[in-house]
């Protein structure tokens, strides 16, 4: 393909493009799709597998969109037409690592990799693997959960029942809501990260490093609480709730629920964690 070009495909294909492509827009129903960065060589879309309705491989400009054509994005976490469910497809992109990323996927799984640019996802019924992203990225899910491993920019991210996981968070900002997702986040806010959490009936669970460096108020109106830092407040009877600093208390942390539990976990470094998990001072 070359210049402002479209094809539709109906069976397993493979484009390259020659072309500059700093935007993509992915949309599909069911199936996987697999979006990696790369420092070098041109864009690539893969379709290894298609049932159903025919997909829109769109070139305009240096914007590349691959996506049914009745599925916006616009309104996309509100797709609930279940005729139009009847539909797979498993397609791998290679795009350069600046492009900006937006992937929509209604009960597929999306795992996206190794960009810097901007990247939003938007989920229904599926589940995203976020894996070395440094710039900002935006996920909104209804029930599907989303993985963040090893992220360095700002992390804002919605859902109603979906999961969120952090492994090894380093950027600016981490600000999450959910109504009943359970959020757990390994983080090292050193750098002087802000921090916000909120749910309604969803678990929190949060990791901090050794020595540890935050500022930190976090509450749940009816839930257990578990913290391992000596130097950190807890209070409360009904509504519980911990505050204090940690260290020069550099990063701000802030975390609310209405009936799940809440835990600050102390991390160790690594060669001292033991296999069988955590020592918590709590309290019922």
């Amino acid at each position: 393909m070359s210049g402002t070009a479209e094809r539709t495909v109906t069976g397993p294909e493979t484009f390259v493009f020659d072309e500059t492509v700093d935007a993509l827009n992915v949309r599909i129903v069911n199936g996987a799709v697999n979006v990696v960065g790369t420092d070098s060589g041109p864009a690539r879309v893969e379709v290894t597998e298609i049932e159903g309705p025919p997909l829109k491989v769109r070139l305009k400009g240096s914007e590349l969109t691959v996506a049914y054509e009745d599925l916006p994005w616009q309104g996309l976490l509100k797709w609930l037409d279940r005729k139009g469910w009847k539909r797979h497809a498993v397609i791998s992109l290679a795009v350069p690592e600046h492009t900006r990323v937006e992937v929509g996927v209604v009960g597929a799984s999306a795992v996206v990799s190794g960009l810097s640019g901007p990247t939003t996802v938007q989920g229904v019924h599926g589940d995203s693997t976020l894996v070395g992203l440094t710039g900002p990225v935006r996920a909104s899910t209804v029930s599907g959960s989303v993985e963040a491993q090893s992220l360095s920019g700002e992390l804002v991210f919605g859902t109603v029942s979906g999961d969120l996981t952090v492994v090894e968070g380093s950027g600016p900002e981490v600000k999450a809501d959910s109504v009943s997702g359970n959020m757990v986040l390994d983080l090292d806010p050193s750098a002087g990260a802000d921090v916000q959490l909120s749910t309604v009936s969803g678990e929190i669970a949060i990791r901090i490093p050794e020595p540890g460096d935050a500022d930190v108020d976090a509450s749940t109106t009816s839930g257990r609480v578990s913290c391992a830092f000596e130097e950190l407040q807890v209070s409360g009877w009904g509504p519980k709730r911990i505050t204090g600093r940690i260290g020069q208390g550099s990063a701000r942390l802030r975390a609310t629920t209405v009936s799940g539990a809440l835990a600050l976990l102390r991390r160790p470094p690594l060669e001292d964690l033991p296999a069988d998990g955590h020592s918590l001072r709590k309290d019922a």
